[in-house]
């Protein structure tokens, strides 16, 4: 076992970075926002935030203001020196000790997992098959919802290449069908989220028993979902993985990438032997491009979204970029703009672009591409895609937007 370092805040303001430079000094840290939270955590030493009130505890404690600049050799002599903590913890060993844990929840039964070919689901994927091997069965679910290619590349990699147990369903009628004339955000998440576990159900009556569900669950849906200071936090948490899941449902989800931020669960996944190109991917939301048409999704919109989307990230990833954007992402809006084709005039979709600077996804800046790219990229989707007329570029934070805009 690894020592643990508890990290108590209010809420009001982000520590992640508190949390991500105690494990980077080899120390196992986690957010807590409660005194119930703290005494189940069970920390050898509590690093106290933004004037938290310090609770009645026997362990070593240590102020910060979590706005300043860290300073680490402060935070090695109080872990090192005055909590004595040991610097045990590191990705490596977390993968034994998540191995240890799935097989220790899993026993003999079968585990089914949403595999979308993101890095979340696929790293997910190759931690569970570690440690269960043939019984996780990795079920694709191909909802229309996709980007282009997408399909294609998930079922070459996991099921030639990784030989995992890859089950592909076809279900982008039944979830265009639900879909139709559904605009409000949450709605159309809780319908994709419904139908996601309703297949994963039709699934397992197909294959057998399954007694559990594994999801891609990272440590900053939990992060925000748990802070009491911030009251949309279960909607956000809705957002980030598919929403809606029933409250009768069967399985017990088993989650091995719950305590990681985003950059650990590619550091993870190169351990484990996924490609580069694929640990790289910028983030993708588990409705997949169901929330990416703001409004209304049909075919018709999600073909279009699906060209603007290939041209943005090939142009971004010509320019050199790719690797320097934490997400880039394409977005039709609800609306129609006056366009000019073939000599008459059109009323067209609009759409709008958006790459962010980000480590955690729970703080982003927007990326300041070169005005030449993109006018490159306009004028590609402008000649390539009949359907568009207005291309814009998204310069708004996080917060207090959101990364997608639905």
């Amino acid at each position: 076992m690894h020592d643990i370092v508890a990290i108590y805040t209010n809420g009001e303001t982000a520590v992640h970075h508190v949390a991500r430079a105690v494990r980077d000094l080899g120390v196992y840290s986690q957010v807590v926002f409660t005194p119930a939270m703290l005494a189940s955590l069970g920390a050898q030493a509590i690093i106290l935030c933004d004037e938290t009130t310090a609770p009645e505890a026997s362990v070593p404690m240590l102020a910060l203001d979590s706005t300043h600049p860290i300073d680490v050799e402060a935070l090695k002599h109080f872990l090192f020196e005055t909590a004595a903590l040991t610097a045990s913890w590191s990705l490596e060993a977390f993968i034994e000790e998540q191995v240890r844990r799935i097989k220790e929840q899993v026993g003999d039964k079968r585990v089914l997992l949403g595999l979308s070919g993101g890095v979340d689901s696929s790293v997910a994927a190759l931690l569970i098959h570690r440690a269960i091997g043939d019984r996780l069965v990795c079920v694709f679910v191909d909802h229309g919802l996709l980007r282009k290619g997408e399909a294609a590349m998930v079922e070459q990699l996991f099921r030639e290449h990784h030989k995992i147990n890859l089950v592909k369903v076809d279900a982008e009628d039944r979830f265009l069908t639900a879909l139709s004339g559904v605009a409000d955000p949450e709605e159309k998440r809780k319908i994709i989220g419904r139908l996601f576990i309703d297949t994963f159900h039709d699934a397992g009556r197909a294959l057998g028993e399954i007694s559990f569900l594994a999801q891609g669950t990272i440590y900053a849906d939990v992060i925000e979902s748990q802070n009491p200071a911030k009251a949309e936090g279960l909607a956000i948490k809705s957002h980030h993985n598919v929403g809606g899941l029933p409250a009768d449902l069967q399985w017990e989800l088993v989650e091995p990438l719950r305590e990681l931020f985003k950059d650990e669960v590619r550091k993870i996944g190169a351990i484990l032997g996924l490609p580069s190109q694929l640990l790289t991917r910028h983030p993708f939301p588990g409705p997949g491009l169901g929330v990416r048409c703001v409004g209304a999704v049909t075919k018709e919109r999600l073909n279009t979204l699906r060209e603007i989307d290939a041209i943005f990230i090939d142009e971004v990833r010509k320019a050199g970029l790719y690797d320097e954007v934490f997400q880039a992402i394409a977005c039709l809006l609800p609306v129609k703009s006056v366009g000019i084709r073939a000599g008459g005039r059109s009323h067209q979709e609009v759409c709008s672009l958006r790459a962010v600077q980000s480590v955690d996804a729970i703080h982003a800046s927007w990326y300041p591409f070169d005005a030449n790219l993109l006018r490159s990229i306009s004028t590609r989707i402008l000649s390539e895609v009949p359907t568009v007329s207005r291309v814009l570029y998204d310069i708004s934070d996080k917060p207090p937007a959101t990364i997608e805009w639905e």
